[in-house]
C-alpha cells in the first residue's frame, strides 16, 4: 500500500516510483521524495505524514542505495511490478467501492486522479505543471481541460438572473415565394 500512497501523493510515474531508492526520501521534519523524471530531469515534492510514516516503516534499516518498493524476493519493482500492485489494489477496493470494478485503474489513472485534485483544490497550474514533472505547461493544461465537474461548478456561479430570453426570430419567406417576388 506504501507504493499507492507514494504514487497518489507525488502524482508519480510508475518508472518513477520504481526508480526511487532509500537516499530520495527525507522523512523529517518536512518530508519529501526526489524524483527521477523523464529527460533525466529531478523534481522534489512534499509528502504528507501518512505517506512519511508508512515509507519510514517500509524502509527502516535499509540502505540509501536500496531501492524503496521491493516485491516478493525481495528485488526492485520494476514499473510492471507497480503496475500489477496497483490493479490488484483496485480490485480489492473493488468489493467496497463497486464502480471501480468497471474501471481500468494503472498508475498512470492516479498520476491523473492527482492532477485532477490539486487543480480542483484550487492549485495553479504551473505548480501542477511543476509537481508533475512536466516540461510544457500545455501538457498540463489537458487536466484543467478534462475536468467537467469543475466547469460545471463555474457555471453554476455565474449569476444569470438579469438574463432575458432572446425574441423569437420570424420565420424566414421561402426560397419560392422570394423567387416569385422577383
Amino acid at each position: 500500500m506504501p507504493c499507492c500512497f507514494s504514487l497518489y501523493n507525488s502524482g508519480a510515474r510508475a518508472d518513477e516510483a520504481a526508480k526511487l531508492t532509500v537516499g530520495d526520501l527525507q522523512l523529517g521534519v518536512s518530508p519529501s521524495v526526489r524524483l527521477h523524471g523523464k529527460g533525466n530531469k529531478f523534481r522534489i515534492c512534499p509528502l504528507w505524514p501518512m505517506t512519511a510514516t508508512s515509507l519510514t516503516r517500509l524502509v527502516a534499516d535499509r540502505d540509501k542505495n536500496e531501492a524503496v518498493f521491493l516485491g516478493q524476493t525481495n528485488r526492485p519493482l520494476t514499473r510492471f511490478g507497480i503496475h500489477r500492485l496497483v490493479t490488484q489494489y483496485a480490485t480489492m477496493a473493488s468489493k467496497t467501492v463497486p464502480t471501480l470494478a468497471t474501471k481500468r485503474v494503472s498508475p498512470h489513472t492516479i498520476r491523473h486522479t492527482t492532477a485532477v485534485h490539486l487543480l480542483r483544490a484550487g492549485v495553479d497550474i504551473n505548480t501542477i505543471r511543476a509537481w508533475l514533472g512536466h516540461v510544457s505547461l500545455d501538457t498540463t493544461h489537458i487536466y484543467a481541460e478534462v475536468d467537467l465537474e469543475m466547469k460545471a461548478e463555474a457555471l453554476a456561479r455565474v449569476d444569470i438572473s438579469g438574463l432575458r430570453e432572446p425574441p423569437r426570430a420570424r420565420p424566414l419567406p421561402s426560397l419560392m415565394a422570394f423567387l416569385k417576388a422577383l
